[in-house]
């Protein structure tokens, strides 16, 4: 039986009003700040943890907590569903929700495989119901930098993308992201999402990948290498690693009228720091010896909440899902790479 707050809603409040499923490291830390930052309410949650659903009451007075997904799409007035909950419980979740006829949201990556993230596609289309995928990182102001650059024509052409997603983590947290083989875990499905999909937004369809995958101080992988071959000619070297003591340079775009380096990334401990352009500065704009920063581009992750609220009232849609497939199809071929030792096509 769900378990719900009987406090009054006002239902003259601002916002959009948000279902979250999940309120842990990703629906608590990242989504629920980010939709209030957007200006949305979070008016009804999923979790059963005690101390989760007193965080939820205290963060959104009034808010409905619930035991199961099925009491939440229960709940009257919902303007979209935001699935945060494992990624091996994706599937089920967003399932859900778009049998239901709400719009939703889902964490990325979209499925634990391309299989699945194709489901939720076309029950997306056959159901009527809108979906969107939070690749929060294509509103970095590194990657809006890049695209900026990109656009204007002041790297040229761009033979090699490389970006790194590195920690010193020796002692890893103990989580299900750390824990869950085959149902989610993992650094190429966690960090891998957000690499991919930077690459191919930034440089377009994949046709190869190869990829090295190791598990180090974790059960599932904590160490992932992916060289990815675009069909716009562009090759693609991405990093996600816990074990790393020198991580950076976060970025480098190699083209055929210059390079652009990010040396740093949020606050990471990495001894290229001490080449930080300054505030206000994305990274440099680099010719040989020649070096020149970059003005970070104005944006930043809640404007994908604010894409959100345009999208519900008929505008586009902030990610297209099927931009999440491709990606999931990339993933897929990176895992079958590992074994086989070689470049695979990707489906």
């Amino acid at each position: 039986m769900a378990e719900e707050d009987r406090g009054p809603r006002d239902g003259r409040q601002p916002g959009t009003r948000v279902g979250l499923i999940g309120y842990g490291d990703a629906g608590r830390g990242i989504h629920a700040r980010l939709l209030r930052e957007a200006g949305h309410r979070v008016t009804d949650v999923v979790t059963r943890d005690p101390g989760r659903v007193r965080a939820a009451r205290q963060d959104w007075p009034g808010v409905r907590v619930h035991g199961d997904v099925d009491a939440l799409l229960a709940a009257p007035d919902l303007d979209v569903v935001v699935v945060a909950s494992p990624t091996g419980r994706h599937l089920e979740h967003a399932g859900a929700a778009l049998e239901a006829g709400v719009p939703t949201v889902v964490d990325k990556p979209l499925a634990l495989d391309r299989e699945g993230a194709q489901h939720l596609v076309d029950l997306a289309e056959a159901r009527a119901g809108r979906l969107t995928v939070f690749q929060n990182r294509r509103w970095d102001g590194e990657q809006l930098t890049l695209r900026r650059l990109l656009d204007d024509g002041a790297l040229g052409t761009v033979h090699r993308f490389e970006r790194r997603w590195e920690r010193w983590r020796p002692v890893p947290k103990d989580r299900w992201k750390e824990n869950a083989v085959g149902d989610g875990g993992g650094l190429l499905l966690d960090l891998g999402s957000h690499l991919v999909d930077s690459a191919t937004q930034l440089f377009g369809p994949v046709e190869a990948v190869r990829g090295e995958l190791r598990a180090l101080t974790t059960p599932t992988e904590d160490d992932v290498f992916l060289a990815l071959s675009h069909a716009s000619g562009t090759v693609s070297h991405l990093w996600a690693g816990g074990l790393v003591g020198a991580p950076g340079p976060r970025t480098r775009v190699l083209g055929s009228a210059g390079a652009f380096l990010v040396t740093s990334f949020e606050g990471e401990p990495t001894p290229f720091a001490a080449l930080d352009p300054g505030d206000g500065m994305a990274g440099w704009l680099v010719h040989g010896d020649e070096t020149r920063p970059v003005p970070r581009a104005p944006g930043g992750h809640a404007d994908f909440y604010r894409a959100v609220a345009a999208w519900l009232a008929g505008g586009p849609v902030p990610v297209d899902p099927r931009d999440a497939v491709r990606t999931a199809a990339v993933l897929d071929a990176a895992r079958v790479s590992a074994v086989s030792r070689r470049d695979e096509p990707v489906a």
